[in-house]
């Protein structure tokens, strides 16, 4: 089953069970593949430690077991290109198995996820479930889709967990788990791996390391690691030209305006004409400016802090600062949301590819107001940095 209500494109309606059972779209993604066959013991590839955030501070935790080997089923960072149908059908052979321990618990359970999070390579583990494990699809606007599901009766690994002594090193040290993060992405783990060791409750001092919800060390990660790359950006030279970058991928449209200045930082995300969710939530906004800022970014969550994210890795490579505009328009496709990952792999493709130049800041937004389906001037009424341009400066758009 579905855990939550979703779009229909044929009926035009949100679904809950068991009337979406009718709705041949939302019922491809929701029955189990014919090659996926359940049962109470599993015994297969670790490849990542789940935590939930249901009952805080009695929380699930558990590894994510894959049902069939795939390097890839746990790394968003390899799944840019792939369609809905490829990442909710290969994340249906990604099993979680659960237990519930406490925040601060130091059991021998725990002790064995943490090291399932640090390890480089998936060990092979045996999981007993109390009963047989049932096979659900959960979408969720922050963690990427799931599937099957089970509470543990016993766990045993079954090889050495092979850890990095680079990792091993830094958790060992006497790190805020803070530092601790940003020197692990630094030894070269993207911030998927980061997220996943912040969660198993192994960095920070002694005597606060905690399990830390997997929907909250992610956008954690995002924005530890963001402000840290902020702290160089903000001493480079300013951008000298106008860069405007652009991806689509599971119909989210982005685009980037990059203009001279210092560092600044905005970020629109909306619905088009075509999407269902059209006129009711309106365009939402979220800035900061070169000081940073202090409060969550309530209005757009996670997706704020997973653009600003690839933002600064971009300029961080660039070895410049500059007043940064992400434009996010989300189109009928997407009615099935998959996580923030998508958000993050976009705005880094964006990133990537080779940008349109131009002279002007006029010249860069002739450019941009044909690909966006919500007029400029809708962006421009309510915009922070829109609105430090002269007057003169709006009058052709």
């Amino acid at each position: 089953m579905i855990s939550q209500k979703l779009f229909c494109k044929k009926c035009k309606k949100f679904h809950t069970p068991p009337e979406q059972r009718r709705c041949d779209i939302l019922t491809n993604y929701a029955v189990q593949p014919k090659d996926l066959k359940l049962s109470k013991d599993v015994f297969g590839p670790s490849y990542s430690v789940f935590v939930g955030n249901y009952g805080y501070p009695d929380v699930f935790i558990g590894p994510m077991i894959g049902l069939e080997r795939n390097p890839i089923i746990d790394n968003p960072g390899n799944w840019f290109g792939m369609d809905y149908g490829e990442i909710i059908k290969m994340r249906g052979f990604l099993m979680r198995s659960k237990e519930q321990k406490n925040i601060f618990s130091k059991s021998r359970f725990v002790d064995e996820m943490q090291q399932l999070a640090m390890t480089k390579i998936a060990p092979d583990i045996e999981v007993s479930f109390k009963k047989k494990p049932f096979y659900r699809i959960n979408f969720s606007s922050y963690v990427q889709p799931m599937g099957p599901s089970g509470d543990i009766e016993k766990m045993k690994i079954t090889e050495n967990p092979k850890i990095s002594r680079k990792v091993e090193y830094i958790v060992n040290d006497d790190l805020k788990a803070a530092d601790a993060s940003y020197k692990l992405y630094n030894t070269g783990q993207d911030v998927y791996k980061v997220s996943t060791i912040l969660s198993s409750g192994v960095l920070g001092a002694e005597k606060r390391k905690k399990l830390v919800p997997t929907r909250y060390s992610i956008t954690a990660i995002d924005d530890i690691i963001a402000k840290e790359q902020m702290k160089k950006i903000r001493q480079y030279p300013q951008l000298n030209e106008y860069l405007v970058y652009e991806s689509f991928f599971l119909d989210n449209h982005f685009i980037i305006l990059m203009t001279p200045g210092n560092w600044e930082y905005e970020n629109f995300e909306t619905w088009t004409p075509d999407s269902p969710w059209y006129g009711a939530k309106g365009i939402l906004q979220e800035y900061e400016s070169f000081k940073g800022r202090t409060k969550y970014a309530e209005s757009e969550g996670g997706g704020y802090y997973a653009a600003r994210l690839a933002i600064t890795e971009a300029l961080d490579r660039m070895r410049r600062q500059a007043r940064v505009i992400v434009f996010r328009e989300i189109n009928e496709g997407y009615s099935l949301p998959v996580g923030v990952w998508q958000v993050r792999e976009n705005v880094r493709n964006a990133m990537k590819n080779k940008p349109i130049k131009f002279n002007t800041f006029n010249e860069a937004v002739e450019h941009i107001k044909p690909k966006l389906k919500v007029p400029i001037n809708n962006y421009a009424n309510i915009s922070k940095i829109l609105s430090q341009r002269r007057i003169d400066s709006f009058l052709s758009i």
